[in-house]
């Protein structure tokens, strides 16, 4: 699976679960809306005051499941940060035009930017009793390779 094709499956999908270590070193989850910018990072909006943004500015280590509905998924493993500046209008543009109903929230500043910067990525199919799983290469992706 390339660039352009993982950003088009996460954009086809829409929804993923986001992990998160909690302040005790448990893990914490939450189903959401997960876009993908065409450089390969997942976005993600989510209150400022919300356990995920706590955990993630206190350990920035993330998984994200995407997909699982229609018997494929997409596994990630990467980094999380908040972005600023042109990086969060150009996240924030990704998020908006794969959540149209959401780019409203966006303006306001109880609201915040995700974004994840892979690390690892894995495909699997599981449609039609196959098992298929597929290493993604994501070196070279995140904010450089837009």
């Amino acid at each position: 699976m390339d660039r352009e094709t993982f950003v088009g499956y996460v954009r086809s999908q829409g929804w993923g679960v986001v992990a998160s270590l909690g302040d005790d070193g448990g893990p914490q989850a939450a189903f959401l809306a997960v876009a993908a910018t065409g450089a390969g990072e997942l976005v993600f909006d989510a209150r400022a005051t919300s356990r995920k943004v706590a955990n993630l500015a206190r350990d920035p280590r993330v998984a994200v499941t995407v997909g699982g509905t229609d018997g494929t998924t997409l596994q990630c493993e990467g980094v999380a940060d908040v972005p600023v500046g042109a990086d969060r209008e150009r996240c924030a543009a990704a998020y908006a035009a794969a959540f149209p109903q959401f780019a409203g929230s966006l303006a306001d500043d109880g609201i915040v930017v995700l974004r994840v910067v892979l690390a690892w990525a894995r495909y699997g199919d599981f449609r039609d009793g196959r098992s298929v799983m597929t290493q993604v290469d994501v070196t070279g992706w995140g904010p450089t390779g837009d």
